[in-house]
């Protein structure tokens, strides 16, 4: 049986390219697609969930976690950072603590290396 992954992030249209003016919401979801289509050759099943910046991302991700079972939960960098998103970052990891407690937890560092950070821990 393959292994299952949920893919968490931040809705590319909801995100603050300030910091990173090379980036646009279309070139973010280009990354995002082609990773999730690597995973899905790779052998994994993947879920995307991707959150917006109110109250509605703690909701989507409650739904997201209890609708299956996943044996990865990566979470997107643009949750991580910027700082003002520390609270949100937190109340996501501890949703998946609560909710995913068997599932590996790892990071991706830019919208391009899902897959890498998918693959330190689990294999299709």
């Amino acid at each position: 049986m393959a292994k299952r992954v949920l893919a968490i992030g931040i809705e590319p249209g909801s995100a603050d390219y300030s910091a990173f003016p090379q980036l646009t919401p279309e070139l973010v979801r280009t990354y995002i697609e082609a990773q999730l289509l690597r995973l899905r050759d790779l052998g994994f099943e993947v879920t995307s969930c991707l959150i917006d910046l109110d109250v509605t991302a703690e909701a989507g991700v409650t739904a997201a976690l209890r609708d299956e079972r996943f044996d990865c939960v990566v979470i997107g960098a643009g949750l991580r950072e910027p700082k003002e998103r520390l609270v949100l970052f937190e109340k996501v990891l501890n949703l998946v603590h609560r909710l995913a407690p068997d599932a590996a937890i790892c990071f991706n560092t830019t919208p391009a290396d899902t897959v890498e950070a998918v693959q330190r821990w689990v294999e299709p």
